[in-house]
């Protein structure tokens, strides 16, 4: 067969839980090795950046690298929201499934298509999502899905939402879940480089970690209650490291620690790039992730990888990723989270059980069985 991905979302400079999954399943599905590869993109404005990303694919003979060079990325991208360009009037070679990654399918597409579909976020919960993602999606969604041959999503939840939601027919929907790296992701960590990192980021003893995206979705609000209350409880507690660029709609996340006073427990770091993240991660005391809707949620089986124990909510994607690994916990109540954060601390028989469970779980989910399962979605297209 002959795949085309459409693979502008390689070149985002801070890839976020989309732009990492559709890196990994592109990798992976490269080192398949039994396809020809396309890879279509647009011309960029900084192409030194392409150079990076692009290059290391060009050693692999069935990967052919498809570059409009006369319509640069970003005008395509502003363009495409009033006039919906068709998208052979760019990349004219046809492939047997095109892949895209990012909810919204161009018209004008030869052959047949595929087209990733994550969450049903904008539906549920629309006050999370900004403005204009809200609009892009509410336009163009439901179309999209409609006129692509299938629809890849990341989990059994999601595609019972995009059936509630859409009405699209279970068997157009195909699952290929998110995976870990587990030569990245593991409970191997470097001391040294751990020192270093805690040093730059002034973490001088045991600490919780949250990592994502600060944006309302990941209710990183009632994180900050719970451990206002924790810290409430006993001021000699962990502290609160909280890892990630800042989304939108952030502000109450900083005034909340200000107004609760514990601006010296709660340490920001921004955005971290990848290694610094892993490594911050396997140091942690636990992962703290309190989201209110995921299609998925990496975040927390990368660090049930690391060994590391997990809190996250018992709510959408979740249950479903996490089973018995993790303390599930009511998004909604500060109460519930606080105490499942008290408990780590005080029950160490307990981590050590959740410890072993994580590692257990998280090697059922491999990025190369998921490539497997993408390409079996593909020949059943044919």
């Amino acid at each position: 067969m002959k795949i085309a991905f459409d693979s502008q979302i390689l070149f985002e400079r801070q890839k976020t839980g989309i732009g990492r999954n559709s890196e990994a399943i592109i990798s992976n599905y490269i080192q398949l090795g039994t396809d020809d590869i396309v890879l279509n993109y647009f011309r960029m404005l900084e192409e030194n950046k392409r150079e990076e990303v692009i290059d290391h694919y060009l050693s692999n003979h069935k990967v052919n690298i498809n570059k409009c060079k006369w319509f640069h990325s970003v005008l395509y991208n502003r363009l495409n929201r009033y006039l919906r360009l068709p998208y052979k009037m760019f990349f004219r070679e046809e492939a047997d499934v095109t892949q895209f990654f990012n909810y919204v399918l161009p018209p004008g597409v030869k052959g047949k298509t595929a087209l990733y579909v994550y969450d049903m976020a904008y539906k549920v919960y629309p006050e999370t999502i900004g403005e204009k993602t809200l609009r892009m999606l509410n336009e163009n969604l439901a179309e999209s899905c409609r006129r692509a041959d299938r629809i890849i999503t990341i989990s059994e939840f999601s595609k019972q939402e995009i059936i509630k939601y859409l009405g699209i027919p279970s068997e157009k929907i195909a699952v290929v879940p998110c995976a870990v790296d587990h030569s990245i992701y593991n409970n191997i960590i470097d001391l040294d480089e751990l020192t270093v990192i805690k040093k730059k980021f002034n973490i001088d003893q045991d600490y919780f970690l949250y990592l994502g995206t600060l944006e309302p979705r990941k209710n990183i609000e009632k994180l900050i209650d719970a451990y206002a209350a924790l810290h409430k409880r006993d001021t000699l507690i962990p502290k609160l490291v909280i890892a990630g660029k800042n989304g939108w709609n952030y502000d109450n996340v900083y005034k909340k620690v200000s107004d609760y006073k514990i601006n010296e427990n709660v340490i920001f770091t921004g955005y971290i790039e990848a290694e610094e993240a892993v490594t911050l991660l396997k140091g942690a005391l636990a992962f703290v992730f309190p989201s209110i809707y995921e299609g998925f949620g990496m975040p927390p089986l990368e660090a049930m990888a690391c060994g590391v124990p997990i809190i996250t909510s018992n709510v959408s994607s979740l249950p479903e990723v996490v089973q018995d690994a993790g303390y599930l916990i009511d998004p909604f109540s500060a109460e519930d989270l606080s105490e499942a954060m008290f408990e780590i601390i005080s029950n160490t028989e307990h981590r050590k059980r959740l410890i072993e469970r994580g590692l257990k779980r998280a090697k059922e989910f491999t990025w190369k069985g998921s490539a497997e399962r993408l390409r079996s979605v593909y020949e059943n297209m044919q």
